[in-house]
């Protein structure tokens, strides 16, 4: 167990829980609010050291959804498609950042960016200095380094990992959003900060159901809305 919190806003970066099995109830919905909300972080034992945050960018509790993210975007928006995506021209062959393969730029664009910059990352720019997307490796190590077990907290449907320490977090089933919500209640998507270098048009995320998760989904697209649960690198915070 945590022994203690120390309450900040999002803003000052990462913050202890009182209770890493944080219990608050939640109503699942889309929160937003943003610098009010303080965010807590898990240390879960993990071989990177990574700390996870108890909740979704936006949400107040860990039943709730939080906001939804096109990958490289900071702000949620009413829906989501190629033609309002930020970084590109109208459609998935016309990229205008983190793109490595001239046959999905605009006019053959390419550059040399794979991992989301701080600038266009939505935990960072949400939460505060310190909070960031995590990577395709640490989703990948959280899945292997946990327990997981399909659960139902507060009314939530939602997977809950547990570490080796005891500690865990619940990752609700928040689905994803294009032009409206998707798959809410039965399957969650959550993005990472990595790009997909041999397709840049998609992007890795985690998906999950009750009977698996993985980082092995083919399709991947930028501009689609997911969750994105923010982790941060360092008990010095």
């Amino acid at each position: 167990m945590v022994l203690l919190a120390v309450v900040m806003l999002c803003a000052a970066g990462c913050t202890k829980p009182d209770d890493e099995n944080n219990d608050n109830s939640g109503d699942g919905g889309n929160s937003g609010g943003g610098s009010q909300i303080t965010y807590e972080y898990v240390d879960l034992g993990l071989p990177s050291g990574t700390l996870w945050a108890t909740s979704n960018v936006g949400a107040a509790s860990p039943e709730e959804y939080g906001d939804y993210f096109a990958w490289g975007e900071t702000q949620p928006k009413e829906y989501y498609d190629w033609n309002n995506y930020n970084y590109c021209r109208g459609d998935w062959n016309t990229l205008t950042k983190y793109c490595s393969n001239p046959n999905y730029g605009y006019n053959g664009f390419t550059d040399t960016l794979t991992i989301l910059q701080a600038s266009d990352d939505a935990a960072t720019a949400n939460c505060g200095e310190g909070w960031r997307t995590p990577t395709k490796d640490e989703w990948e190590e959280l899945i292997t380094c946990c327990t997981q077990t399909w659960i139902i907290r507060d009314g939530i449907n939602g997977k809950l990992f547990v570490a080796s320490n005891g500690n865990s977090v619940f990752l609700p089933a928040a689905g994803c959003q294009s032009q409206h919500l998707e798959e809410v209640g039965s399957i969650g998507y959550y993005g990472s900060s990595s790009l997909q270098t041999n397709r840049p048009d998609n992007a890795w995320f985690l998906e999950f159901d009750s009977d698996h998760s993985s980082m092995d989904h083919p399709i991947g697209w930028r501009y689609y809305g997911q969750p994105v649960r923010p982790v941060c690198s360092s008990l010095k915070r």
